[in-house]
């Protein structure tokens, strides 16, 4: 694929970027540069690659899923403004 000015200033339009004319001309070219690198990486074999959600393989810590209620409502709405029957009271958005 190829990239020329025209699609240069299509895309600066679709991304409400203003580019100048001289922009426009060295933006073709590394555009152009990019989208190359890209092809490259296509053309590279990844049959048996597992995918990868990162670089660095890492294991994320696991918890046990449990459901609890909290059990602590005076602690969590002791900074509330206001409150009343044990709920947060916040102001009326639609009348």
């Amino acid at each position: 694929m190829s990239v020329d000015v025209d699609t240069v200033r299509r895309i600066a339009k679709l991304a409400c970027i203003r580019v100048e004319d001289e922009q426009a001309a060295s933006l073709v070219g590394e555009l152009n540069n990019i989208l190359a690198w890209v092809e490259q990486l296509g053309e590279l074999d990844t049959e048996g690659v597992p995918p990868m959600t990162s670089v660095v393989e890492q294991k994320l810590p696991l918890r046990e899923d449990a459901v609890t209620d909290g059990g602590r409502p005076d602690e969590v709405l002791a900074n509330a403004p206001e409150r009343a029957h044990g709920f947060f009271v916040v102001p009326r958005v639609v009348e």
